[in-house]
């Protein structure tokens, strides 16, 4: 099987956002030619049902094909820009029920993991890389305690560079527009996710070269 080299996932609709905007934005990046172009290949897509079970079902298997770096999708309804997650909490919610009515079995996502996983420098980089494109931007601690925190605690456990970005609903008017100038963002972002896996698959190359020369 090819590793991917780069995973591109949203969601599907979920109460109270019967039309998720994340997964025209997913195919529409899927589909990019200059994208595709750009990292040799065409992004793998994935529109996730906004549903826990999706975690085992889709997301699991779709992170063990071992893509090279993980950009993530997801809603904010009340947000009025994009929000960069810098971290995801290891947390769920009893309180909001996912599309199959299902809320999340436990309040600890993973009992024996860490008490939150972080995007690092990622983050803030690609805060200041979309504020330049003119893009309603902010740097944020919080991805809620809904599928797209759960989603990114699990991604962020991977060993390639992941990061969530949350968008707002789609204006009433001008919306393609809109898409537009989120899918041209969004695909820069995506190639500093894969230049970032590079960086550190050519240090770790060099490291061991390094270390076989030693002794």
């Amino acid at each position: 099987m090819t590793r991917p080299r780069l995973l591109v996932t949203g969601f599907g609709p979920f109460p109270g956002m019967q039309a998720n905007p994340t997964g025209a934005l997913v195919r529409r990046l899927a589909a990019l030619p200059h994208l595709a172009l750009a990292l040799g290949e065409a992004p793998r897509g994935l529109v996730l049902r906004t549903a826990y079970a999706c975690l085992d079902e889709a997301l699991a298997p779709a992170l063990a094909e071992g893509p090279r770096a993980v950009l993530m999708l997801g809603v904010a309804g009340r947000s009025r820009g994009i929000r960069v997650e810098a971290r995801a909490a290891n947390r769920g919610s009893r309180l909001y029920p996912d599309a199959s009515g299902r809320v999340s079995s436990r309040l600890a996502l993973d009992p024996d993991g860490p008490a939150a996983r972080r995007a690092g420098s990622m983050a803030r980089e690609a805060a200041i890389l979309l504020r330049r494109r003119g893009l309603p931007v902010r740097l944020s601690r919080d991805a809620g305690r809904y599928l797209c925190n759960a989603s990114y605690y699990r991604a962020l456990a991977a060993p390639a560079p992941v990061l969530f970005l949350h968008v707002p609903r789609p204006p009433r008017h001008g919306a393609r527009a809109w898409e537009d100038a989120l899918v041209a963002g969004f695909a820069e972002v995506a190639r500093l996710l894969v230049r970032r896996a590079e960086n550190r698959e050519r240090a770790a190359t060099s490291g061991l070269r390094c270390g076989s020369g030693s002794g």
